[in-house]
């Protein structure tokens, strides 16, 4: 039976664009909702309660189901269509990528994208004034660390999570490529790093990624190059 899926996002938002990947690599089709989630839209507000992106709805044979949240679309999508498994394919994998799934989750969004995606975009979109430069500064110096123990994970191995591509690979690249967006990420100094982005971001599913624009907030000039 087939299923028709919308997926209610918002284009720079990183938990958004790990479900946008997973969608892309499992081949899924699907109808997308650009929600301005900031506004709370009451239709939107009614499907997820927390009024946070992404969420995804599922209608097969007249029945809706709503999935709402990252972690929770990603399981999903694994469990009812295995192939690709974007999770691992032993228990190390598995436990693995749901480590740094986690990390870039909880760590990560705390300590980077909460003071640089912050002072960059959601300031903006709140109308909360200038960026503040010590918020700035410090998300950069953050930064740093996560991309310095990055590298050191992809010196010696293919992937984030191991030998394959994992969903690890779809929290770190959504997360990262929202950065580079904004042009933050110093891939000079991380040349692991970089190798394994020009890969990611080659692959069919990245594509969408790299043609997102938001009105007013222009990307860095080498956002959507293959090989910059």
């Amino acid at each position: 039976m087939s299923v028709e899926r919308t997926l209610h996002h918002f284009p720079l938002d990183p938990a958004s664009r790990q479900v946008r990947l997973a969608l892309g690599e499992k081949r899924l089709p699907f109808a997308d909702n650009v929600v301005r989630y900031w506004e709370q839209p009451k239709d939107f507000v009614a499907l997820n309660p927390t009024g946070v992106p992404p969420v995804l709805v599922e209608v097969q044979n007249g029945q809706s189901l709503v999935i709402c949240e990252a972690r929770a679309i990603l399981e999903h999508l694994d469990e009812q269509v295995p192939q690709p498994p974007m999770l691992g394919r032993d228990a190390a994998e598995r436990a693995e990528a749901r480590r740094l799934m986690q990390w870039f989750d909880r760590k990560f969004n705390d300590e980077v994208n909460g003071f640089l995606l912050h002072e960059k975009l959601e300031k903006r979109l709140l109308k909360l004034g200038a960026p503040d430069l010590y918020a700035m500064r410090q998300g950069r110096d953050n930064l740093r660390g996560h991309l310095t123990y990055l590298e050191k994970l992809l010196q010696n191995r293919d992937w984030l999570a191991g030998k394959r591509l994992s969903y690890a690979d779809f929290a770190a690249g959504a997360n990262i490529s929202v950065l580079d967006y904004f042009g933050d990420i110093p891939w000079r100094d991380f040349p692991a790093v970089k190798t394994w982005y020009m890969t990611l971001k080659s692959r069919p599913a990245f594509r969408p990624i790299l043609a997102d624009r938001w009105p007013g907030l222009a990307p860095a000039g080498h956002y959507d190059d293959l090989d910059f």
